[in-house]
């Protein structure tokens, strides 16, 4: 089996089948968690005496991991032997493991693992053994894993919603699990997740502010800007998140922008992007693809990634310069109102 294609991790988890050993590795420890315990429950049913966990430095002891795989549970069934945060220390228990007796299954967890780690030369090419990666998702993927884990906590989402969700919640798992379970007790069981839903329980207050900044700065509303910077800097932004989350907002303008120069409405522009827009901002975006053509927006993204240099790179207050930038992309839009 060794190294296991990420459409078929999901069906492993329900049924490891024969495997021996289980290498779980990536930057994402939250999903290396989180498929382990899927294997515990798989494996052990629940049943707390069938589980086994190894610590770290117990690598010394070559065969205990085999020993424990070969050890029938005293409540009979198949046990499950854990290592947590483990490494190329483990090869040799590994192997052992590969080798030995008994039907037990050994899942290793390994966040930092190197590509051309001993461990994975090991386990890759060994057919009783299952190398997942588990990286951070992103985009689509990310996105169909948030509707997937709802689902486990007994409630829907909206496409809108998941899309959302996907953009603000980020990649570290452990933190959206954490989020997702929060926003399935806002709804209730059985209840379906809206957009509305998603903003009111999981947004954060200096992002939110962050996009109401550059909505009103690129449709040249500079007071509603200049406010809702304050707020976004009160609440936690930093310059150069700022600055650079202005870049992505005028990235995506200018493609949308092409698209209107090239003979699309605004509205069928806005539904090429992707991400896509939020409902709420639609027109926003709207407004200001009326203000910009695309070689202004290419102007303005240069002018953003100067001031990005200039937050870390002159004497000047950062704060300062990525409030100008900003604030002087709402004058140029005020200017073509």
């Amino acid at each position: 089996m060794a190294k296991l294609d990420a459409r078929r991790v999901g069906a492993f988890l329900t049924d490891p089948g024969q495997t021996r050993v289980v290498l779980l590795h990536g930057d994402d420890p939250g999903l290396i968690r989180e498929r382990a315990e899927a294997l515990v429950r798989t494996v052990t049913a629940g049943d707390a005496l069938r589980l086994v966990e190894v610590p770290r430095d117990a690598w010394r002891d070559a065969g205990l991991l085999a020993a424990e795989a070969a050890s029938p549970p005293l409540t009979g069934g198949r046990c499950l032997v854990r290592v947590r945060d483990t490494g190329d220390g483990f090869t040799v228990s590994a192997k052992a493991a590969l080798a030995g007796p008994g039907p037990g299954l050994v899942v290793l967890e390994a966040p930092e693992l190197a590509s051309r780690s001993k461990l994975r030369a090991l386990l890759e090419p060994a057919p009783n053994a299952a190398v997942i990666a588990c990286y951070r998702e992103r985009g689509p993927e990310l996105a169909g894993s948030i509707g997937r884990i709802l689902g486990e906590l007994g409630v829907s989402a909206e496409p809108a919603a998941l899309d959302w969700l996907a953009q603000r919640l980020g990649e570290d798992r452990m933190l959206l699990r954490r989020e997702l379970e929060k926003l399935a007790l806002y709804v209730g069981a059985g209840g379906r997740v809206t957009p509305e839903d998603a903003v009111a329980c999981v947004a954060e207050g200096s992002a939110l502010d962050l996009e109401e900044a550059l909505m009103a700065a690129m449709s040249g509303e500079v007071g509603t800007a200049d406010r809702a910077l304050d707020t976004a800097f009160a609440e936690g932004a930093n310059a150069v998140q700022v600055v650079r989350a202005a870049l992505r907002h005028v990235q995506r303008l200018h493609l949308a922008a092409l698209a209107v120069a090239g003979g699309a409405a605004a509205s069928a522009a806005l539904e090429g992007l992707r991400p896509p827009v939020f409902f709420r901002h639609k027109p926003g975006f709207e407004r200001a693809l009326r203000l910009w053509r695309p070689e202004a927006l290419e102007t303005a993204g240069a002018a953003l990634l100067e001031a990005e240099r200039r937050t870390k790179t002159t004497g000047l207050p950062s704060v300062t310069v990525a409030r100008n930038a900003v604030l002087g992309l709402a004058r140029q839009a005020a200017a073509r109102r």
